[in-house]
């Protein structure tokens, strides 16, 4: 490889950062492999193409890799939305993605998810060639016991400790974290409360990405109101796919 190869590499690594950086309002689905038919998949791509979907997120606590394969790859003969891994353990690698969030879960004092998981995953990274955005995984509590406080052996902050969670997000983007992602977790009663959102926005100047307890545009656009870059959306499009075809984040509306 030369010089100018080298260069050129370097160039494509950052497109999806850049993406991210300069997103307003957009929204990322969150697939769950387990829980996704090819029909459900198709409909998915659709809304893609369409521009209702900026960019998909495919990880699970309990998935494994061949599942992903078989998503990353049917999403990328059908759309050209960016695919982003967003891994629960290091067998959810699958090189065909775009790139990878790598999360340290940093609401939490569990080291195997600060870094113990890391190292075992970094040779394969490595060798994949997926773009790696470094990302500060923040848990909030969402009213109820979700699947990654309980395969992460952590506990969510509070959802009234908006103090801890923008220190947090401060902590992360010092350590040169490049993205935040707020975290109320999958099916949530309560998304992430809007002060918190508005709190850590003010707090650092790396991109936002809000998630868990999504339920309807309302909520949607009052989470871009409060300073999320991305949003998004998992079991409440798992469960109605047709919701995406009513969704419009400029107005107020329930989808």
């Amino acid at each position: 490889m030369d010089e100018n190869d080298n260069f050129e590499t370097n160039e494509y690594i950052l497109n999806i950062l850049s993406l991210i950086t300069k997103a307003s309002r957009q929204l990322a689905v969150l697939i769950d492999p387990d829980k996704y038919s090819e029909e459900r998949l198709s409909l998915l791509t659709n809304y893609a193409n369409k521009g209702k979907i900026h960019f998909f997120l495919i990880g699970g606590s309990l998935v494994f890799k061949n599942q992903i394969k078989f998503i990353v790859e049917f999403l990328k003969a059908r759309c050209e939305v960016p695919v982003l891994i967003f891994p629960g353990n290091p067998s959810q690698i699958e090189e065909g993605a775009d790139g990878l969030l790598l999360l340290s879960l940093i609401s939490g004092r569990n080291s195997d998810l600060l870094i113990g998981r890391h190292v075992e995953a970094a040779p394969l990274i490595k060798q994949s060639g997926l773009e790696v955005i470094p990302t500060g995984y923040i848990l909030i509590d969402g009213g109820k016991s979700t699947s990654v406080s309980y395969i992460s052996n952590t506990t969510p902050i509070p959802s009234d400790k908006g103090d801890i969670v923008a220190a947090t997000a401060m902590a992360g983007e010092l350590l040169g974290l490049q993205l935040i992602y707020l975290e109320a977790g999958s099916g949530a009663l309560n998304p992430v409360p809007l002060e918190i959102i508005e709190r850590v926005k003010k707090s650092v100047d790396i991109p936002l990405i809000v998630g868990g307890g999504i339920k309807d545009a309302t909520q949607l656009k009052n989470s871009f109101d409060a300073g999320a870059n991305i949003v998004v959306i998992g079991t409440a499009i798992e469960q109605y796919p047709h919701l995406l075809s009513s969704l419009d984040i400029s107005v107020s509306q329930d989808i």
